[in-house]
């Protein structure tokens, strides 16, 4: 139902009375089992979560705690099989695949460890291509497409391929891309993990920028020292929210 409703008010008002109305992520025993060869795997066992909108939040926990599931289901590339999903006031968890992917396109910037660039094309052209899958005009798309690398500070790098940029000017490139959709919410699965230490923390000090701009984040990372640039942390073990606290840090 709520995938026919445009009015982003009108969506905000169906989500459950108790939920704040800046809310853009909200779970409610969230769960996700996988048949391993007859066996169940439980990943997510009912996490319930509430994001705000420009909230910083980093989701931690060890190997097998369940992160990459959340990521997945948050992502709306993954659909639970129990509990409810809301993103942005769109019931995603009850959502067909083409309303996910409509709904994954439109609401969701993606940053990924691998930065998953095109090799051939110009970092202008890598951060127009979710322009093109919206269908707008060359024109407009590339007038966006610039003012997101130039807002990520590689306003004159936009013609070079990523053979001819650094790691950490790659991961501006794919950040760029994430934000030219102006999503809800900039989902990141360990932006830093591919990045020496000084890199690491450039990408972060852009993350912590991003954030003071507005823009609502969600961090999925293993390394203390890159969660400590949010302001909540959520760590998962088993499956389950173990913790769930504000870190103190200030914008």
């Amino acid at each position: 139902m709520t995938g026919t409703i445009l009015n982003t008010e009108e969506r905000m008002a169906m989500l459950p009375a108790d939920v704040p109305r800046d809310a853009v992520i909200v779970t409610r025993n969230l769960q996700r089992e996988y048949d391993m060869g007859g066996e169940v795997v439980r990943a997510l066992r009912g996490v319930n979560l509430t994001i705000r909108k420009n909230e910083f939040v980093a989701v931690m926990g060890p190997s097998g705690s369940g992160k990459s599931t959340l990521m997945n289901l948050i992502g709306c590339l993954d659909s639970p099989t129990g509990g409810e999903y809301w993103l942005n006031g769109h019931r995603v968890s009850e959502l067909e695949d083409n309303e996910l992917a409509r709904i994954r396109n439109k609401e969701i910037g993606f940053v990924f460890q691998t930065f998953n660039l095109l090799p051939r094309a110009t970092g202008l052209h890598n951060v127009e291509l979710p322009l093109i899958y919206a269908g707008m005009s060359g024109k407009e798309r590339r007038e966006l497409a610039s003012q997101a690398l130039v807002k990520v500070g590689l306003g004159d790098r936009m013609s070079h391929r990523p053979n001819e940029l650094s790691g950490g000017q790659r991961q501006r490139v794919a950040i760029a891309r994430a934000l030219v959709n102006s999503p809800s919410i900039l989902l990141a699965d360990e932006p830093t993990g591919n990045l020496d230490s000084a890199t690491s923390e450039e990408i972060m000090v852009l993350f912590d920028s991003l954030h003071d701009s507005g823009q609502t984040i969600v961090l999925v990372t293993h390394e203390h020292d890159i969660a400590q640039h949010a302001r909540r942390q959520v760590h998962l073990k088993d499956g389950s929210v173990e913790r769930d606290f504000e870190t103190g840090r200030k914008g």
